[in-house]
């Protein structure tokens, strides 16, 4: 099999798990040749030529066709030595007590949105702590700094390890799925075919992506 793949996924996401796939997959097919753009964009695959996406969180109403290969949570983070100091919330409303971290990579309010019983509730936040990259971001809540927010698959070594603890676990959103995107069902390419195979198989078998 020969050809060329244009594949585009969010940016961490990308590093963390796209890359090593996008590398056994050419390991396996010497042929083939793939550009891997990883941005926090949405690109329009079709505008601009992309075979596959892989994207996280609802998908807008569009012709494009996904399969859900997995989902992650939005959880709570903080690190023990800074839990020793200032105590854990109980609940969202405990958050206003506390030095919070947060990340300004997606542009957005000061807020927090949480499940609880019979609605959902929002917190408005001020952090001691902006910051525009979830690495640094986990960086610094693991230093304790406060409490922050991440996708469960940007902590799980982390949670693991017990570097960090997920707090408020019962008030987190609904998980957000991922989806492998491709722009039309009508025709796919061998080449394509071969590679979602490739993806569903990878990353269904990756535990952080199926986070309960």
């Amino acid at each position: 099999m020969h050809g060329v793949l244009r594949v585009t996924a969010p940016s961490l996401f990308g590093r963390v798990h796209v890359t090593p796939l996008v590398a056994s997959f050419l390991d396996a097919h010497p042929g083939i040749r793939i550009e891997l753009i990883l941005t926090n964009s949405n690109l329009d695959l079709i505008e601009q030529g992309f075979d596959v996406a892989i994207r996280l969180g609802p998908l807008a109403s569009s012709a494009l066709i996904a399969r859900q290969v997995g989902q992650v949570r939005e959880v709570l983070l903080a690190s023990k030595k800074y839990l020793e100091r200032r105590g854990r919330p109980r609940n969202p409303r405990d958050l206003t007590k506390h030095d919070i971290v947060f990340n300004s990579s997606q542009p957005a309010p000061l807020v927090w949105r949480f499940r609880a019983p019979g609605r959902d509730r929002t917190v408005s936040l001020t952090p001691r702590l902006i910051v525009s990259d979830t690495e640094a971001m986990i960086r610094a809540i693991r230093g304790g700094l406060g409490i922050g927010r991440a996708l469960s698959y940007q902590a799980v070594d982390d949670l693991s390890a017990g570097t960090l603890v997920r707090l408020l676990h019962k008030y987190e959103p609904p998980p957000r799925p991922i989806h492998l995107v491709v722009p039309s069902a009508q025709y796919l390419p061998a080449i394509v075919r071969t590679f979602l195979d490739h993806a569903v198989r990878s990353l269904s078998a990756v535990r952080a992506l199926h986070d309960e």
